[in-house]
């Protein structure tokens, strides 16, 4: 045997040798492993730029053949859209947002009705878009396939489940996006981006081809830039007639709902009361409390709503109703997937395997009662809008999240939107998103919301009424402040900012006459009565000022100024106890408050704790 091979023998019995070895190819592994992934993740940055990672795979689905003359030319010719990954397209496979679904079955034997119906009609199909895993999910990320980018706020999440379809649209990339809503998917990425959505009545459009989440809440929705676009889509997949008798419409403001907005419910009155008045064939607007209605009307959301509350609170019936619905949507979810879930144990990103252990742990022994509600919410909208009547609300109550933000952290976004989102979910009825530019920033929007079955009476409104918002937005946008208009809601308003102006002037007394009268015209608005304690407290009418707290903090819990100011007068009143539980709650909301860890501090001592 050669020197060679006998030092080559002795190396290998040599455990030393072994480990340079291993280390060797380890380190090859790594580095060819980390080159791939720079080299993916650089080629992700680069879609990203390009598409705004609205994508999960292109195509090109040529439209039909034009008919031959003298046949009209297709109403969508010229036309690109864009579809979420739900809906079926033959040798495709339809992903449903995940991978672990994609791994798990065949490529789909045909084409959803729908997109067969748009490329009929001759619109071109370029590709299919990224989602929320599952379609569980509001704030559009996808921690697989990568979040599509915001355009309109690149830093805040796009919204979702339909965050693809709607960021496509936003972004110029095509001329429409077909998209699934069940409990928001389409009306949240709309308002979000800032674009116009449509979520038709339930049962309108054809589900055949699509991936359900809950049958009794899905429809298939579709975004736009144009109001045109929205409703030339709408007479396509809604089959609708041309010509409809023109109806005279009742716009329906709903006041209860605009309060959870973070935007002043002056600036939507306004906006909308201004573009009814130029408008032929509208009533001006009617103020209702749109809660009261449905707390009256539903009987079976008390099973739902927390013992503690009044049956009759507006509020309180509203997000009983949204406990309903996500139950419903369990409910149907588990019947549709457990049978895949516990035969393949997929891995989710965890706010998906929080919705899906959620769903699939949940009974379904009060199902009927479920259904009961959603037959009981469809014959309290049809008794409230009757054949010519447009509930106008909020479309979300808060601005976008910042990306990545957890959902733990912001609980109170979830409940806010889902009280919102139920009305249509549950009750069936069609709505439509219409930006209103932005506010602070952000985006926002009103929904026009209609009784199950008048799409066609709907779209024509959005058509109707659009131009003539963005009109009033324009105005808006450019004129501080707003210009006082009739209305209820806006007189208390414009109270509550001359007793403002008055308590600024040192003016206590007619600080106070004036907070009074904006609370005999809403007394449900915590800040009114929360800005008179103020005013009473430098009046020295600690008693008052305490009162005024109370129901201040009955209205709004987390209203940290009427906790301070509570805390203020019972200690003037030498309440040392109770004015020291008011500044630790203050200190909880609000954990950097000088003036309430020193007060605590002081009382403490006083009480020698």
């Amino acid at each position: 045997m050669s020197r060679q091979m006998q030092a080559v023998k002795s190396g290998m019995s040599n455990p030393k040798a072994w480990v340079v070895i291993g280390l060797t190819v380890a380190g090859i592994v790594i580095l060819a492993e980390t080159h791939r992934r720079r080299k993916k993740g650089r080629l992700r940055v680069k879609a990203i730029r390009e598409d705004f990672g609205a994508f999960v795979e292109t195509f090109e689905l040529l439209p039909y053949p034009p008919p031959p003359p003298p046949a009209l030319r297709q109403p969508l010719a010229g036309l690109t859209f864009a579809i979420k990954d739900v809906f079926d397209v033959k040798g495709y496979v339809t992903g449903f947002g995940s991978s672990e679904w994609s791994r798990t079955h065949e490529a789909a034997g045909k084409t959803a009705v729908v997109v067969t119906a748009l490329l009929k009609n001759g619109a071109k199909c370029i590709g299919k878009t990224v989602m929320d895993e599952l379609s569980f999910g509001m704030t559009g990320e996808n921690t697989e396939y990568g979040t599509p980018v915001n355009p309109s706020m690149p830093t805040h999440i796009p919204g979702g489940s339909s965050s693809g379809s709607a960021v496509a649209v936003t972004a110029e990339l095509v001329d429409l996006a077909l998209a699934t809503d069940t409990t928001g998917c389409v009306r949240i990425p709309a308002s979000f981006c800032g674009i116009l959505g449509y979520r038709p009545s339930h049962g309108a459009v054809s589900a055949v081809g699509v991936l359900p989440n809950s049958p009794s809440l899905d429809t298939v929705g579709w975004f736009a830039r144009d109001p045109s676009i929205l409703c030339r889509v709408g007479h396509v997949l809604l089959q609708l007639k041309i010509v409809e008798p023109k109806r005279i419409r009742r716009i329906l403001f709903a006041d209860d709902l605009f309060q959870l907005s973070k935007v002043p419910v002056p600036k939507f009155v306004y906006i909308i009361s201004k573009a009814v008045e130029k408008l032929s064939g509208y009533q001006p607007l009617k103020h209702i409390n749109f809660g009261q209605h449905i707390a009256s009307s539903v009987p079976s959301l008390k099973g739902f709503q927390d013992q503690s509350t009044n049956c009759q609170n507006g509020i309180s019936a509203l997000k009983a109703l949204s406990s309903a619905m996500l139950s419903l949507q369990r409910c149907e979810f588990k019947t549709n997937y457990q049978e895949w879930i516990e035969s393949v144990k997929p891995r989710f990103r965890s706010h998906t395997t929080d919705c899906v252990h959620t769903a699939i742990s949940t009974s379904a022994e009060n199902i009927k009662t479920l259904y009961k509600v959603r037959n009981e919410m469809r014959a309290a909208l049809r008794d409230l809008l009757k054949e010519d009547g447009i509930l106008v609300i909020p479309t979300t109550a808060d601005h976008p999240l910042a990306l990545n933000v957890k959902k733990r952290l912001c609980a109170d976004f979830y409940d806010r939107a889902h009280t919102l989102l139920s009305i249509s979910s549950m009750s069936g009825c069609c709505q439509a998103v219409i930006p209103l530019g932005k506010h602070d920033g952000f985006p926002i929007s009103i929904s026009l919301i209609a009784f199950h079955g008048a799409d066609k009476f709907l779209l024509d409104t959005v058509l109707d009424m659009y131009s003539s918002l963005q009109e009033q937005v324009a105005i808006v946008s450019n004129s501080m402040p707003l210009p006082d208009i009739n209305g209820n809601m806006d007189a208390s308003e414009l109270l509550k900012e001359k007793g403002n102006a008055a308590y600024k002037g040192r003016q206590w007394n007619k600080a106070v006459n004036y907070y009074s009268e904006a609370i005999k015209l809403n007394e449900t608005n915590a800040t009114y009565y929360c800005n008179r304690a103020a005013a009473y407290l430098e009046l020295g009418c600690f008693r008052q000022a305490e009162e005024d707290c109370t129901k201040a903090i009955s209205l709004d819990k987390k209203n940290v100024k009427a906790h301070m100011r509570r805390g203020v007068a019972r200690e003037s009143l030498l309440c040392y106890k109770e004015a020291l539980e008011d500044f630790k709650h203050a200190l909880v909301l609000e954990p950097q408050n000088k003036y309430a860890s020193t007060a605590e501090k002081r009382l403490r001592k006083l009480l020698g704790r």
